[in-house]
């Protein structure tokens, strides 16, 4: 059956809409509606009289209404049939699909990248950011530590969480990729040693590696961190740095408790390695209960510690932006490293995020509330249509379950669930020193229906590969097989 709503589930996502005049504000409210994905696509909208009693408006203001949305590209009527919701350019102008394999990428559903789409609110921050834009541009527009405003948001999510932080100790980046960028650059030599957990995120020991440090593992086992394992690495291993994910730590999902933090901060500072500390999913508790009781900052138990925060697993990756919460004293070198990349982020995104930070509760609790449909939904698929493989745990917040296979075939499986149209990465992306062939990351960032598919997709790619069925070495419709993807987060 085709989706519909009805009028009175209009009338409360509009609320409160401007009345001067009503036609155009309400017109202005479903366009922010079905661009941020609280009214989806193709859904067909309340008939013209329904909605004219369940707003308490006249005919001609809805009529008007619908007739703006649809010159504005988000409706088209349908003779008989009513009026359906769209976007200017169709479904595919919300993604870049230049990283996806190359068969017909209409129909891949993307599981390589681990990042969710805008919940309801950005698009109003952005609104917001628009009417202040003007105050900034009798300026250059360059802020190398980002706009005060936002720094000082940001320096408050800190003090909330417990940890006294000044605005001075924040730097504004394009990402948390740039903010480990600059840390590199910044802090490591050619040649030093650089301790990073495996698996992990493999762009930012990318960026390490690419700024000349020598990467060396810290195991992080299906079950959690080893901590006696892990303090005797620290202390032997003479490092100068520590990358870690103490929170939902990617891929694996888990949460390090506060013993643990302390323990690992007290080898830490005896070994004089710094530790550099990624927080990008820190936001996304996933279980009520766990939302307000989190964990302190690693920063708590280690003064020296170097936070990468980002908003892009938690508001929206669009807007580019990621933070360093460090200590004064190395502010100037990290300034320094930083104008060598670039001058600073945009002004109207830093000004959306400072309006999101200030107010975070609804756009937080609805981004919390789908990723914890959608992982519920994920893991309910892979236990009916893949009951073979593992997952040591359901990760308590997040964005992804970390599978163990039965045997050593993740990259093989990547390959065939290509042919059946899903892209997905295996474990040996996120190894520092190879091996992991057994786990593949299965992102819950995509909506139920497609994390649905994707796995019946993924098993009959299972199937294969556990058959030894060989892989066509032409794809659908006869493109050629593609080289590898990049992994985008």
């Amino acid at each position: 059956m085709a989706p519909s709503l009805s009028a009175s589930r209009v009338a409360a996502l509009v609320g409160d809409f401007d009345r001067s005049p009503a036609y155009a504000g309400l017109s202005d409210a479903l366009v922010l509606l079905i661009g941020d994905g609280r009214i989806g696509i193709d859904v067909r909208l309340p008939s013209e009289r329904s909605l004219t009693e369940a707003l308490d408006v006249s005919r001609t203001t809805v009529t008007r209404a619908y007739a703006a949305l649809c010159e504005a590209g988000y409706a088209r009527a349908r003779h008989g049939s009513g009026t359906w919701t769209t976007v200017p350019g169709g479904r595919r102008r919300a993604h870049d699909r230049s990283l996806l394999p190359s068969t017909d990428r209409r129909t891949v559903i993307d599981l390589n990248c681990a990042a969710p789409s805008a919940p309801p609110g950005v698009a109003a921050a952005y609104a917001a950011a628009v009417d202040e834009l003007p105050a900034y541009l009798s300026g250059t527009g360059y802020f190398p530590v980002g706009v005060d405003r936002l720094r000082e948001e940001i320096a408050q999510t800190y003090v909330d969480r417990g940890l006294p932080t000044s605005p001075d100790q924040i730097m504004v980046t394009p990402g948390a990729l740039a903010a480990a960028t600059v840390v590199s650059r910044a802090l490591t030599r050619p040649a030093s040693r650089v301790l990073v957990e495996s698996p992990t995120y493999p762009n930012a020991t990318m960026a390490l590696a690419h700024a000349g440090a020598r990467l060396a593992p810290l195991v992080v086992d299906p079950d959690g961190w080893d901590v006696a394992a892990t303090t005797a690495q620290i202390a032997h291993a003479g490092a100068q740095a520590a990358y870690l994910i103490p929170d939902f730590q990617n891929p694996t999902g888990h949460l390090m408790d506060d013993p643990t933090r302390e323990r690992l901060a007290a080898q830490l500072r005896r070994a004089a390695t710094l530790p550099v500390i990624d927080e990008a999913h820190q936001q996304l508790a996933l279980d009520p209960a766990l939302a307000d009781a989190m964990p302190a900052p690693f920063a708590a138990h280690c003064r020296d510690a170097i936070t990468i925060g980002s908003a892009s697993k938690s508001h929206w990756g669009g807007l580019r932006l990621g933070w360093l919460r460090a200590p004064q004293r190395l502010m100037d070198a990290l300034l320094q490293a930083r104008v060598a990349l670039d001058l600073g982020t945009p002004v109207l995104e830093q000004l959306a995020l400072a309006h999101l930070l200030a107010d975070p509760g609804e756009v937080l609790e609805h981004n919390r509330t789908r990723l914890r449909l959608q992982r519920d939904t994920l893991v309910a698929a892979v236990t009916k249509h893949l009951p073979q493989w593992r997952f040591h745990h359901v990760p308590r917040g997040g964005l992804a379950l970390w599978c163990e296979l039965p045997g050593p075939v993740g990259t093989r499986l990547a390959h065939a669930a290509e042919d059946h149209g899903v892209a997905l990465a295996p474990g040996p992306v996120f190894a520092v020193e190879g091996g992991l062939d057994r786990f593949v990351r299965l992102p819950w960032t995509r909506p139920a229906d497609e994390l649905e598919e994707a796995v019946v997709r993924i098993a009959t790619a299972w199937d294969e590969v556990s058959q030894g069925v060989p892989r066509s070495s032409t794809r659908p419709g006869g493109a050629a097989a593609p080289p590898g993807r990049v992994l985008i987060a």
